[in-house]
């Protein structure tokens, strides 16, 4: 009898320990907080979690459990959007443009602030961090425009897609930045949404919008992104200009040229080449600010000078292109002129002695030969006469 017990004590507890390990994918499911290792909490002028459906709201955010890595590539990217259910983080194989969507806008510190780059402490990138620095402790604080409960995304083709907050859960959500998967540093929270909606997206911050007819309410997750019957844009072009930038404007032959461009589509291939093809890199993906970063490699013998470095997306067809010069590697020439010197076994000094001896031996063989031969001219031949000789 003890061990039929035992068996259903067990059985008891792994069922408790499945339906433990179930609650957090039915929560998501539901549209509640994805949980992760950092914690978002909001401060709205509407109170608590709450923005205006018909027009802007800058909110307060503070994070605090991120994680901070000292002089770490990337940071942090704060965003206002939609995530799917299910598994959307980026470390978790989601994709922007499908599992996630979030309002355009650009990394300027000028930009209409939609969105912060917070940057690691120390990192290369905190230049253009518009959200400033993440502190030690994993915690920061930015403000963030949520322009209404209606708002505008690029998809995974670069269409525009239309989203409906009051029609699914949207929120701030918390990912890497600049490609980097980090799934410490990811989290959703959900926003509700006040008043009527107008349906217009990316109002200006600060602009009213007029009024709607839909009432809003707390936004319920249904799994779908776009508003029902919603029309997708023929195509999408850039938010700007394409720019690019190299690491130095005078670089070594044979060292490797790092480049950095922007003004892409979003997940768009991207091409760079030198010279006109001479060496080149790619195919490169545009990340979720349409940013590009890669190296070519030089060759060691190539022609001193400036020279143009090309980017070319696919499907935009966005260009940028920047100069840079080459010089030559004096070490690489002063190993060249020791190898050939080592390889005759003769030295400067020593060759020159020599060839100078060779003239000199040249020039007394070729009077030699002149004398004998004007002897030979002017001795009279045995049998001849000297009529016949003169």
């Amino acid at each position: 009898m003890k061990f039929p017990l035992r068996r259903r004590a067990a059985a008891a507890a792994a069922a408790i320990t499945l339906g433990a390990m179930a609650l957090p994918v039915a929560q998501l499911a539901a549209g509640t907080e994805a949980r992760a290792a950092g914690r978002v909490s909001i401060s709205s002028p509407l109170g608590g979690n709450q923005a205006a459906a018909g027009s802007p709201t800058t909110v307060s955010l503070t994070g605090n459990g991120f994680q901070s890595i000292q002089g770490g590539f990337g940071g942090v990217y704060v965003f206002f959007g939609w995530v799917s259910d299910g598994a959307w983080q980026p470390s978790a194989g989601g994709k922007t443009g499908t599992d996630l969507l979030y309002v355009p806008d650009s990394e300027a510190r000028d930009n209409q602030g939609y969105q912060r780059f917070i940057a690691f402490p120390g990192s290369g990138t905190a230049a253009s961090a518009n959200g400033g620095t993440l502190g030690t402790d994993g915690a920061w604080s930015v403000q963030l425009t949520i322009p209404g409960a209606s708002f505008s995304a690029l998809d995974r083709s670069g269409a525009s897609k239309t989203v409906d907050c009051l029609a699914v859960t949207c929120g701030i959500i918390t990912i890497g930045a600049h490609g980097v998967a980090n799934p410490e540093n990811e989290s959703f929270t959900p926003i509700s949404f006040t008043g009527q909606a107008t349906g217009e997206a990316n109002k200006a911050p600060g602009s009213a919008a007029p009024g709607g007819t839909a009432q809003a309410g707390a936004a319920q997750g249904t799994g779908s992104s776009v508003v029902p019957g919603a029309a997708a844009a023929p195509g999408a072009v850039p938010a700007g200009p394409a720019s690019l930038g190299v690491d130095s404007k005078t670089i070594i032959a044979g060292r490797v040229l790092t480049f950095n461009a922007r003004g892409f589509l979003p997940g768009e291939q991207v091409s760079a080449s030198v010279s006109a093809g001479l060496v080149g890199a790619g195919a490169l993906v545009a990340g979720q600010h349409g940013e590009v970063a890669g190296a070519v490699q030089l060759p060691a013998d190539m022609r001193a000078g400036t020279h143009v470095i090309k980017v070319a997306a696919a499907a935009s067809g966005t260009t940028a292109q920047a100069e840079f010069s080459v010089v030559a590697d004096a070490a690489l020439l002063n190993a060249q002129t020791s190898t050939a010197d080592a390889g005759t076994g003769w030295s400067w000094p020593l060759s020159a002695v020599l060839a100078a001896g060779g003239i000199l031996l040249l020039l007394v063989l070729t009077s030699l030969v002149t004398a004998i031969l004007r002897r030979r001219a002017t001795k009279p031949r045995r049998g001849n006469t000297p009529a016949a000789t003169a």
